[in-house]
């Protein structure tokens, strides 16, 4: 079996550490799916733009080889195990991902490429497959599921005006909401589960060109510093 990716992401997330878990969990996240040789034709996507969510099959391109029949999912804490198959660990036997995200803008000019929306993508993802999202058939009311049913509760976030200020001022090709986007992915606690909260250490990932650290105080988040990388 030969696959070959069809595109390639462009994201605000520049590592794997602070990704959200699940697609949407950052509404605000941008991103930019590039359709390479020989999809990166206008044809190719006629008629997508009716659609408001797309399904992006794509590679755990930084999880390849590191797979096990059980693993720790974050939302159990880490410290219980299941199989790989009940979970949906990036360390799998394909290191296959889907996520379903919003459909923003469909571009033809001067390349083709999808503006999406809540994407939980590290830049560079390779995408093997994009398919419209059906709601009828892809939105399953009666669903259940033990592992992770419910949402995860946010975490107060504290961002001092300074930093809200840079991130107001920051820009991309994807319309990038930086003060919001850095208050939903602190809010979903990017530092594993099964850690438990550091208040005199300083956590640090890459963001939209940045390099965002901040701190645990009490049941909140403090925004430390938004540094140029």
């Amino acid at each position: 079996m030969n696959i070959e990716p069809i595109a390639r992401v462009h994201s605000c997330f520049g590592e794997k550490f602070g990704v959200p878990r699940q697609p949407l969990l950052a509404d605000a996240s941008r991103a930019s799916i590039e359709l390479l040789p020989p999809l990166d034709v206008a044809d190719a996507v006629a008629g997508l733009e009716d659609n408001t969510h797309i399904w992006v099959i794509f590679q755990f391109h930084q999880a390849a080889g590191q797979w096990s029949t059980k693993v720790r999912p974050p939302r159990l804490g880490g410290n219980k195990k299941l199989g790989v198959l009940a979970t949906r660990s990036p360390f799998r036997p394909n290191n296959i991902g889907l996520s379903v995200v919003r459909l923003l803008e469909v571009r033809t000019s001067p390349r083709v490429e999808l503006i999406i929306g809540g994407a939980d993508l590290v830049d560079g993802t390779p995408v093997l497959d994009i398919k419209p999202y059906v709601p009828y058939a892809d939105a399953l009311r009666d669903a259940h599921s033990a592992f992770a049913d419910n949402a995860p509760e946010p975490l107060a976030v504290e961002i001092p005006d300074a930093v809200r200020r840079k991130a107001g001022a920051y820009r991309d090709d994807w319309g990038t909401d930086l003060p919001r986007l850095i208050e939903q992915v602190l809010a979903q606690d990017p530092k594993p589960a099964y850690q438990k909260p550091d208040p005199q250490r300083v956590y640090g990932m890459a963001l939209c060109g940045f390099n965002l650290r901040w701190r645990y105080q009490g049941q909140s988040i403090q925004v430390v510093a938004l540094d140029d990388e």
